[in-house]
């Protein structure tokens, strides 16, 4: 039967960190989460214990949400780390900073542990370069809401060895989630597609052939999307995507060039749901 390990750290307690903690807590797993900060890492906590609060409110635990808060602990400190059989990072989208993250993550880690970023585009090659144990690390690209997203991308390079890559389909499987295989690539399966098709709406936007709305209903509508691209660009943050789209032009050619209304919304912090405003307007909680 498949299951989760037992200790499990996060390295970024944000809207994403905070989500597969809330996951791997779910699942069983005594979960770590590691912030810059204190502060960081007390509004860490919050968040996984609002989520807590809010799915015992639907009925969807298997213990009580005070059972499971036990096995949570938030730090500012990487030794926190050392216990752990699997670590994942999910700073944010920067290159150099997820590579001095995991190196600095693995430095705390024993021999036998895993270790995974949560990256959403970037070569999961590359950050492998700054490993000492780059068999043992892999790409595990979860989607927001991570809750209520039923996909997990399972990002493997040419070095990650095979007993990471079914080990990791199994914790996949334990989460009730399902594992989407792909090998090392720019933006993988998902982020390529699916920027692909939310730069060509930006595009329409910018070009006044249509409103987000209306862009947005026909692919819910005609395509059977359950979210359109430009309220799924609100959701993941327009500077996200624009960051994915930069280094997805500089790898896969200027189809992926970023419309000047991606840039200019970025530029006034229309970032989409986490600032309140971007092709829609958002509560700010």
């Amino acid at each position: 039967m498949s299951s989760v390990p037992p200790l499990v750290g996060v390295l970024g307690g944000g809207r994403m960190g905070a989500g597969i903690a809330h996951a791997f807590l779910l699942a069983g797993a005594t979960v770590v989460i590691v912030e810059r900060n204190d502060d960081d890492a007390a509004a860490a906590q919050v968040r996984v214990l609002d989520a807590l609060a809010k799915s015992e409110q639907r009925g969807t635990l298997s213990e009580p949400a005070a059972t499971i808060e036990q096995r949570l602990t938030v730090s500012s400190s990487y030794a926190d780390f050392a216990p752990c059989q699997l670590v994942i990072e999910a700073v944010p989208e920067h290159f150099a900073l997820k590579t001095k993250a995991l190196a600095d993550v693995e430095a705390q880690l024993g021999p036998e542990a895993w270790l995974a970023s949560n990256t959403s585009s970037l070569s999961v090659t590359d950050l492998a370069q700054g490993l000492e144990r780059p068999e043992r690390f892999c790409g595990l690209h979860f989607f927001n809401p991570v809750p209520a997203s039923a996909l997990v991308e399972l990002v493997l390079a040419p070095g990650t060895s095979a007993e990471l890559a079914a080990t990791a389909q199994g914790w996949i499987q334990a989460l009730g989630k399902t594992a989407v295989v792909v090998k090392d690539a720019p933006g993988f399966a998902s982020s390529r597609l699916g920027v692909a098709i939310a730069l060509e709406a930006i595009r329409m936007v910018e070009e006044g052939v249509a409103t987000a709305a209306d862009i947005d209903a026909a692919m819910e509508l005609g395509y059977k999307h359950p979210v359109g691209p430009l309220r799924t660009t609100d959701i993941v943050g327009l500077d996200v995507r624009l960051g994915i789209a930069e280094y997805l032009a500089t790898t896969l050619g200027e189809r992926f060039s970023p419309p000047q209304l991606l840039r200019d919304m970025v530029a006034r912090g229309e970032l989409g749901r986490k600032s309140g405003k971007g092709f829609y307007d958002w509560p700010v909680s």
